[in-house]
């Protein structure tokens, strides 16, 4: 629907009087409204479906329950639960080596060769820690600090994720 058309519709609706009037013709839908001494408004959208206004019905709040009694006291931590909290304190302080692409992670140049560094190794920014491998390009990755490697996310061969962990480097 053109302009020229939205105005003949306009003039014909003042003539006859018309306050709302409403059309839809494929994909655009006009709306036409006027009152009194206000200029009449007209809206073109692409037609949507109408939807239905469906009654809601509240309940009255329950009373409030009166409190529980306190849980017993949690039985003290394990070994391995103080070794994990350790971990997870340590792993705060790790500068984060993250995958810049999506792709296959490998630790070494090329199969049969040492890895480029294992946990426990210094390391300096700049450094290449891994390849991954995308579209049959090999990526080096570089290290973007300096540090001792103090954890290595991924296992040889894995496929890796935009933004997937593969280092933790321990500033020094």
């Amino acid at each position: 629907m053109n302009q020229k058309e939205i105005k003949e519709l306009i003039e014909l609706l003042v003539e006859h009087d018309i306050t709302e009037f409403e059309l839809e013709r494929g994909d655009v839908k006009v709306h036409v409204r006027r009152g009194g001494s206000a200029p009449a408004v007209v809206q073109v959208a692409p037609a949507m479906p109408a939807v239905q206004a469906v009654p809601v019905t509240v309940a009255p709040a329950a009373p409030a329950a009166p409190p529980a009694p306190s849980a017993p006291a949690a039985p003290p931590p394990t070994a391995a639960e103080k070794k994990a909290a350790e971990e997870a304190a340590s792993d705060a302080e790790l500068f984060i080596v993250k995958s810049p692409i999506v792709g296959t992670y490998y630790e070494a140049p090329s199969p049969g060769t040492p890895p480029f560094v294992r946990v426990g190794d210094v390391v300096k920014e700049g450094q290449v820690l891994c390849i991954i491998e995308a579209m049959k390009l090999m990526n080096e990755i570089e290290a973007e600090a300096s540090g001792v490697l103090a954890k290595m996310f991924v296992s040889n061969g894995s496929p890796v994720e935009y933004g997937m962990p593969l280092f933790g480097i321990r500033r020094q």
